[in-house]
């Protein structure tokens, strides 16, 4: 698997360099033991307060150096990836911040972490610092094991000891809510893939069509595999093994995490579905969705929930410096506003009205369309992708069947009606930009403006949002000039001109526009535009009724 990086030796280092370097107006710094000792901490730090610490191994960002910052911990202190920090490095941090009113350090439930954190704390507290530490055992995959993992839960007790530490509380108890809300939480895991380590080698231990639930958030193996299925069956399975640990009748805040690599489109589905559920019910703060607690690239999600109080609410709803932190929203309903609407649109649009001129040029102009379907698909198939006749003849076939309803006494709200037709019922950009070439023509002509300069101002609306101009081998070529001399009201002279331009595009060995502009020149030598033949074509039906009987 690809991985962006430098050295594997100095990914750790570089990333935490690079988080210091767009850290906002320079709030974090590390202790010139760096790299060593991988300690990052507040840069206003003045120790008046209680110390919040935390860390682990790298790879989990944004933990852990990501949640340094006012109103949440003091100093994150990193080990390589997925390797515990150093007995050193974790006692510099302590005797870098901790005051006369203590340290608390929050450890997730690793052996590792346990370890050398524990005894960083011993002696901290033999060199006189008063020390506490709270350990985080908040996954319930693997039901009845006597040290559950520490996973994305751990944020819960980061945010509220630093709630606590930030108010100015002493260390008894910013450390006994700590161990509160440590004993309060459940977190669940799921993901498609394991994650991958840059610079070793990647064996996925999945199959194409496995997932994975209750893996650690170092990749370790979960407490079992099942089969890819919709999101909405994999929430129902991690929400029957959650809710049974949940306090019935309690309210919770869920902690939505990303564990690397699912894309933001697919979190919202799941946000949706777990809100949905069951316990979306029992939710009343919600965090993220959003990745907080990752596992590198991990294909995957998390659940962590937390049992409510007015306290604990209060907390994590305090604003922190740490961007990293997603503010906590309360539970709602997605609100719905009514969509302006109009009684009868531009002109009258949607008010019927007759008139038989104009009910005959509709009716034949369609027919026409719909009876070259064929012969445009055949030339749309040598120049692009074959289906410009049907195109064409499905926009004709949705007019004539609302014909009824057209205000055809009406001519601006005609050309109103023609445009939304279009561009609900035809295809690509062909429909669009024949709405936009009758809406706008509509709308000159509600200002006042003659039928063929209306015409021209929806032909100028088109060919600006379009960007195809004579020349490029599209319908313009044909369309163009028709309108020009429709301007001086001579129907065949336009008649004439759209079948000049259509036949023009024959020669044009380059197209600077539609799906034409990625055919070679060879093919397209010979062959006319398919909608600059259906202009010329209309141009010449109209040409037609126009003549004296």
């Amino acid at each position: 698997m690809k991985h962006f990086f430098n050295r594997r030796e100095t990914i750790v280092t570089e990333a935490l360099d690079g988080l210091l370097l767009t850290s906002s107006n320079g709030r974090l710094a590390r202790l010139d033991s760096f790299p060593d000792s991988k300690v990052i901490l507040r840069a206003d730090w003045d120790k008046s307060k209680v110390a919040i610490i935390s860390g682990g191994g790298a790879g989990h960002e944004p933990s852990h150096a990501g949640f340094v910052g006012k109103g949440m911990l003091t100093a994150a202190v990193s080990g390589e990836i997925f390797a515990s920090p150093s007995v050193d490095a974790v006692l510099t941090a302590i005797r870098a911040v901790t005051g006369p009113k203590g340290a608390l350090l929050i450890v997730k439930n690793y052996t590792g972490d346990r370890l050398n954190f524990g005894l960083a704390a011993e002696k901290a507290r033999a060199e006189g610092f008063d020390v506490q530490m709270v350990i985080v055992a908040d996954d319930i995959a693997i039901p009845g094991i006597n040290q559950p993992r520490g996973v994305a839960g751990t944020l819960f007790v980061h945010k509220i000891s630093g709630y606590h530490a930030e108010r100015g509380d002493d260390l008894k108890t910013v450390a006994s809510h700590a161990a509160a809300a440590a004993g309060d939480i459940v977190s669940l895991g799921m993901s498609l893939s394991t994650c991958s380590v840059p610079g070793q080698a990647h064996e996925d231990r999945l199959g194409e069509n496995e997932g994975e639930l209750g893996l650690g958030i170092h990749g370790e193996p979960g407490v079992e595999r099942i089969t890819l299925q919709p999101v909405a069956d994999i929430v129902a399975t991690m929400v029957a093994r959650l809710s049974p640990a949940l306090r019935e009748g309690a309210r919770h805040a869920l902690l939505i995490n990303n564990l690397g690599a699912v894309p933001p489109l697919e979190m919202a589905v799941i946000a949706n579905v777990v809100l949905s559920s069951p316990l979306g019910r029992r939710v009343r703060l919600i965090i993220g969705p959003g990745p907080m607690m990752t596992a590198l690239n991990m294909n995957g999600f998390s659940l962590s929930l937390i049992r409510l109080d007015e306290v604990r609410e209060a907390a994590l709803m305090a604003a922190v410096e740490p961007h990293a932190w997603m503010p906590a929203v309360e539970r709602h309903e997605i609100r719905i506003i009514a969509a302006p609407r109009t009684a009868a649109g531009l002109n009258g649009a949607a008010v019927a009205g007759d008139n038989a001129r104009n009910r005959r040029l509709i009716t034949a102009l369609c027919e026409h369309l719909i009876s070259r379907e064929s012969e445009l698909n055949r030339l749309d198939g040598r120049v692009g992708d074959g289906d410009t006749g049907s195109t064409v003849a499905s926009g004709a076939r949705s007019v004539l069947a609302r014909l009824d309803t057209l205000p055809l006494d009406r001519p601006a709200a005609t050309l109103a009606s023609l445009g939304d037709i279009l561009g609900a019922s035809m295809g690509g950009s062909s429909g669009v930009l024949l709405s936009i070439f009758f809406t706008a023509a509509a709308k000159a002509m509600a200002d006042g403006t003659d039928i063929s300069a209306a015409l021209l101002a929806g032909l100028d609306r088109m060919t600006f949002y379009g960007g195809a101009a004579v020349g490029d081998r599209t319908m313009v070529d044909a369309l163009s000039p028709a309108l020009q001399a429709l301007a001086s009201g001579d129907i065949a002279a336009a008649a004439s001109a759209a079948a000049a331009g259509a036949e023009s595009t024959k020669a044009m060995t380059k197209a600077g526009a539609g799906r034409a502009s990625y055919v070679g020149e060879r093919d397209l030598v010979g062959v006319a535009d398919p909608g600059a033949v259906a202009v010329a074509g209309a141009f010449g039906v109209v040409a037609s009724l126009a003549r004296p009987e």
